[in-house]
């Protein structure tokens, strides 16, 4: 099972679970521009932004918990730069000091224990031990408004110039500040979002031509052929296979 909440301590953040599996299971995680804190098994883990979809092996009785932020905020939470972090997975221990990594761990393995023990009200509450840390860290890292700008009017289906004059930059300095930011340039980020705007229209049962219009395609054809090269399926598999994860466990 799969849930997801809105985060109450990091603004556009989403919490979420995934059960222990009874069976083995291969699942298709969706690129979406967002970077994940996630527990494992076997520790903290850091997943960051996708430019495909990453398949991922999950064993039986392996279960997560997971915060995703939104595009540019992740960085701020783990102290590097996006980039370093493109379609990998590694241990929090490679961005954060270890001390703080084992503090973190203790208190989600507190918090899990007083929760089983029915001394905590909640099934999330491992959970926001990660909001809580995210939001420290968050303090000390003030946004930048134009990091903010550039991935509402992406988002929003601008085109990669427009979103560069409307803060000021030549498109080079965008294609620089968004390195950092969102892990990859301008036109990756509009061609993923675009990508899950077409996405959630066909799933709410929209027509994929009118969801590619919808999302921006020239056609039906050009969203065949971004969901073949992001999704690494054709539409109709990708539909076929369910919910794809919106979080990320590790790889398989």
């Amino acid at each position: 099972m799969y849930e997801e909440r809105g985060s109450r301590r990091v603004a556009g953040a989403v919490v979420w679970r995934r059960e222990a599996l009874a069976r083995p299971q291969r699942a298709r995680v969706l690129p979406d521009g967002c970077m994940d804190l996630i527990r494992t098994a076997g520790g903290l883990l850091v997943a960051g932004p996708d430019t495909r979809a990453q398949l991922t092996d999950d064993l039986p009785g392996t279960g997560y918990v997971g915060l995703r932020f939104p595009p540019g905020t992740g960085p701020r939470v783990l102290g590097v730069p996006a980039y370093e972090l493109r379609d990998a997975r590694v241990p929090l221990e490679a961005v954060w000091p270890e001390r703080e990594v084992r503090e973190l761990a203790e208190r989600m393995a507190e918090r899990t224990a007083e929760r089983i023990a029915g001394r905590t009200a909640g099934a999330r509450s491992g959970a926001a031990v990660l909001e809580e840390a995210a939001a420290v860290r968050l303090r000390r890292a003030p946004g930048d408004p134009l990091t903010a700008a550039v991935a509402a009017g992406l988002r929003a289906g601008v085109s990669v110039a427009e979103v560069a004059r409307g803060v000021g930059l030549s498109e080079r300095q965008l294609h620089r500040r968004s390195l950092a930011a969102f892990g990859y340039g301008p036109k990756t980020l509009a061609r993923v979002l675009r990508f899950r705007r077409a996405l959630r229209l066909v799933r709410g049962g929209v027509p994929p031509a009118s969801a590619a219009a919808g999302a921006g395609y020239a056609d039906q054809a050009h969203l065949s052929r971004e969901v073949r090269a992001l999704a690494g399926v054709q539409l109709s598999v990708l539909l076929s296979e369910g919910r794809s994860l919106e979080g990320r466990p590790p790889e398989g």
